[in-house]
């Protein structure tokens, strides 16, 4: 369920020091946070927002596509590392069963062999 539009975007204070305190100095570095469920609000735009994934702090510069989403969608917490084994013998199978290359249905010609002509036996 989403937040009530009368109760406004949700920014924790202590975030909200922190960006009143680099703009008012024009400060660019980073902003340390660990409060990944804030609501991106305008005034953030152009601020650079390290956000913590649980390891380390990832940096996230906010544009204007950004403003009310959350920082925590910005700084993935999870990395899929693939199925070596599994996906090498997957692949292999699967490139099989694909066709010809460049797609499509294949020449009627290399469908089906060459007839022998009739006259001669």
């Amino acid at each position: 369920m989403a937040r009530s539009v009368k109760k406004g975007p949700f920014v924790d204070h202590h975030l909200m020091a922190k960006v009143d305190k680099a703009r008012g100095g024009n400060d660019k570095r980073p902003i340390k946070t660990w409060s990944r469920r804030s609501t991106i609000v305008p005034d953030f735009i152009g601020l650079t927002i390290a956000v913590h994934n649980g390891k380390q702090h990832v940096p996230v510069y906010v544009t204007e596509n950004m403003v009310g989403h959350k920082l925590g969608e910005f700084a993935l917490t999870r990395i899929f590392k693939s199925h070596s084994a599994v996906g090498k013998k997957t692949d292999d199978a699967v490139g099989d069963r694909r066709g010809p290359p460049g797609g499509g249905t294949p020449a009627p010609a290399a469908a089906a062999p060459a007839a022998a002509p009739a006259g001669k036996k």
